[in-house]
């Protein structure tokens, strides 16, 4: 289960934070090797999504956004050198 911060149109963004760990976690990895996904939201019918990582100028505009509701991921960020990914689910 993900906490999915922003919901743009019918998309998911998610955050790769593992707590801050230095290492991705391992559902990242999986989605790395296979981008397709199933959702399911709140309840609802599975819907088939393909993930794709943000570009720089998509988390640069989304991680604002993100930490000012959700200000763990701030402190994710902190804990670790590597950039913490957001990924797009995006429906097929």
């Amino acid at each position: 289960m993900l906490t999915a911060p922003l919901t743009p149109g019918d998309s998911y963004v998610v955050v790769a934070s593992r707590g801050g760990d230095d290492t991705h976690p391992a559902w990242f990895l999986n989605l790395q090797a296979d981008p397709h996904v199933t959702v399911v939201a709140k309840g609802g019918a599975p819907v088939r999504m393909i993930a794709r990582v943000a570009s720089p100028r998509e988390r640069e505009a989304m991680w604002p956004q993100i930490t000012s509701k959700y200000r763990n991921y701030a402190g994710y960020q902190k804990r670790t050198s590597r950039e913490i990914p957001l990924v797009h689910l995006e429906p097929i």
